[in-house]
């Protein structure tokens, strides 16, 4: 992660937090160079992970389901992101 930031790289969090700012909304204005930080299935990022991101992105869902499978979730924040 310091390696990408060194290289002026956006750091964005992918969590289903409530905190978080909606995917599409951070879309529509992206910086050009990003890295999507993705945690493992269950416990999701640690909390100094998520501590040295710049932002915190969710992907809106359905009432009742609190999260997607790691791969399924990496799938559709590369396709909301792309520009």
């Amino acid at each position: 992660m310091a390696q990408l930031a060194e290289r002026d790289f956006a750091l964005v969090a992918l969590t289903p937090s409530t905190d978080a700012q909606d995917i599409r909304a951070f879309a529509a204005s992206a910086p050009d160079k990003l890295a999507i930080v993705l945690g493992t299935e269950g416990p999701g990022l640690s909390e100094a992970s998520l501590d040295r991101c710049d932002v915190t992105v969710r992907i809106p869902m359905s009432a009742g389901v609190d999260s997607l499978n790691v791969a399924a979730a990496a799938a559709v924040a590369l396709f909301a992101l792309q520009p």
